[in-house]
């Protein structure tokens, strides 16, 4: 694609919506460049990049070519205050850019493109201005000025935080738990950790519980605290209940319908956190070698995950000291709200890949070995499994993948709930299947309804079974009559039966439900609710696709109807 072409379709693009965006900006500059370019550039540095498209587009006119603009004059401004390097720069970290001339309507208009900066440049900031009032962001079709704690994140991104290993002043052993303490001593003990640390205070020291003068770390206070909060009143967890699907719905002086507030030692915020949430959560059961077992419908362990995580991943410096961990519960979601941005070069696209990364490294260690107040296991593993297992659960359990959106200052998570699916589903599982199914059997058939099909790798993947365990899970599955093999390895459920009519897709699942080996059309007619007559051709039409067999001659009055082993 030529320049022209894809200046035009970009033209044609902010002419449609009425607007710039967040990838894109004109401006007239009629009467040379204008100040706010610089700000424009900063905020694509920091954020993805963008064009700054058009000098000598005026947005006022419908982004039509601006009267009186003159390219090469915008083209010596523009080069000249973005300077040799770091020379003579209107920046500070100024990023890569090209300049391109094009033609708009047989009219000249000057294309620069900005790249994105490397996350060890940013932020990229207005020299005149300094750092705190000249970094920008793009959000949609404004610049705005970058906050402190953004500001913050972006210069630590790639920085290894201390903070959890500072002392806190006025804490001391007596502020600690003395049970936990000693839990962490005993699972500890004979590690390569503690050799040579022949008194209390040293092994202490040795796992920075204390620092080497004897004061007690932000690490241990969190983790081993009596009630950390007396010292920093807002690390905790924040679990609010709201009426509507936002903030502000509800309507009247009724902002949210519960509200607690988790505190304690992390462990302890934690569990807390955690069965306050399920509190709130929709509940359903499945029965499991004759007994019944209850499930949320987020799986528990995908919960714990996703709070422990914002507590350990969390920024602890001081500008973030005043904000909580926030878990907002929505009638359709749950979301995690954690202060400050992803750290160590980790972003959203490869938060799954198996690699921890911890900006908080001895209170991630801490944690490890500190076991929860009221629950078996650790706050955290440690092993950098943790997203993969929360993605392959949810779609295991047939919800959404988890979201995740990455800002410099915050991570959301966001878990979407069954919510007032779940008694749909739950019938949708008894009407296939008069026989009892295991909840890996409803797992793949939930998935299998969700994604129009399943096949062996991907449930091995989600489901974290070996291939043969899946093979005969699939096959069992089959000779119940409740899904068909489309190719190697790949099933769809027998109700999914490419160009099935209504009519026939309601046989289909009434011959899936039955016990029987084979049923008669008037079995059929009472499982279905419609006429023997108005069945007939609807199962001459499926015998004659194969998708139903039948047992006898037309003519026969024995003749009965199954579907295909």
């Amino acid at each position: 694609m030529s320049i022209d072409e894809s200046v035009m379709r970009d033209v044609l693009r902010l002419r449609r919506q009425g607007s710039d965006d967040a990838l894109c900006e004109a401006k007239a500059a009629a009467g040379g460049l204008p100040k706010d370019v610089w700000e424009t550039v900063s905020a694509f540095a920091n954020t993805r990049g963008g064009r700054i498209l058009l000098l000598g587009l005026a947005e006022a006119g419908g982004f039509v070519p601006a009267d009186g603009f003159d390219p090469q004059r915008v083209i010596d401004q523009f080069v000249s205050g973005m300077g040799e390097g770091e020379q003579g720069s209107r920046l500070a970290n100024p990023p890569l850019f090209t300049v391109n001339r094009a033609e708009v309507e047989g009219r000249p208009v000057v294309v620069i493109d900005v790249a994105e900066n490397e996350l060890s440049r940013k932020p990229c900031w207005l020299s005149a201005a300094g750092i705190e009032r000249g970094s920008y962001k793009r959000v949609d079709d404004k610049d705005r000025r970058l906050s402190s704690t953004e500001i913050y994140e972006l210069r630590h991104a790639l920085t290894q935080s201390s903070v959890d290993l500072s002392p806190v002043p006025g804490a001391s052993l007596s502020d600690l738990d003395e049970a936990q303490i000693e839990a962490l001593l005993d699972r500890r003990a004979g590690s390569v950790a503690l050799r040579g640390a022949e008194d209390r205070h040293a092994r202490l020291r040795r796992l920075n519980v204390l620092t080497s003068d004897g004061e007690v770390t932000l690490a241990g206070l969190l983790s081993l605290g009596m009630y950390p909060q007396q010292f920093f009143p807002r690390l905790l967890v924040d679990v609010t209940v709201h009426p509507g699907v936002t903030k502000a719905a509800g309507g009247g002086r009724i902002r949210f319908t519960d509200r607690h507030q988790c505190e304690g030692a992390l462990p302890e915020v934690v569990q807390s956190a955690v069965a306050t949430t399920a509190r709130h959560l929709q509940r359903y059961a499945t029965v499991e070698g004759g007994g019944r077992i209850e499930h949320l419908e987020i799986p528990e362990e995908v919960l714990r995950e996703a709070v422990a995580n914002a507590v350990v991943h969390r920024e602890y410096a001081d500008l973030f000291q005043g904000e909580p961990v926030a878990v907002d519960i929505y009638p359709d979601r749950v979301e995690i709200a954690s202060p400050g941005g992803l750290w160590g070069g980790k972003t959203v696209d490869n938060l799954d890949d198996g690699r921890s990364m911890c900006r908080n490294k001895a209170l991630m260690q801490m944690l490890q070995h500190v076991p929860h107040h009221e629950a078996a296991g650790f706050t955290v593993e440690g092993q950098g499994g943790g997203v993969r297992m929360m993605v392959n659960q949810m779609t295991a359990h047939a919800l959404e993948r988890p979201s995740f959106v990455a800002r410099p200052d915050q991570l959301l998570i966001t878990l979407r709930r069954h919510g007032v699916e779940i008694p749909a589903l739950r019938q949708w599982l008894q009407d296939l299947s008069s026989e009892e199914l295991s909840e890996q059997e409803e797992a793949v058939l939930l998935i299998a309804r969700r994604e129009g099909g399943v096949s062996v790798p991907d449930l091995r993947q989600l489901l974290g079974v070996d291939s043969d365990e899946i093979r005969a899970l699939l096959h069992g599955l089959a000779s119940k009559g409740l899904m068909r093999e489309t190719s190697v390895d790949a099933f769809a459920l027998w109700a999914d039966e490419p160009g099935l009519t209504e009519a026939e897709r309601d046989v289909v699942e009434a011959l899936a439900r039955t016990a029987q080996e084979s049923v008669s059309v008037h079995d059929l007619a009472a499982a279905t609710g419609r006429a023997v007559t108005s069945l007939r051709p609807v199962l001459r039409g499926l015998i004659d696709r194969g998708v139903v067999l039948a047992t006898a001659p037309p003519t026969s009055r024995n003749r009965r109807y199954a579907l295909p082993q």
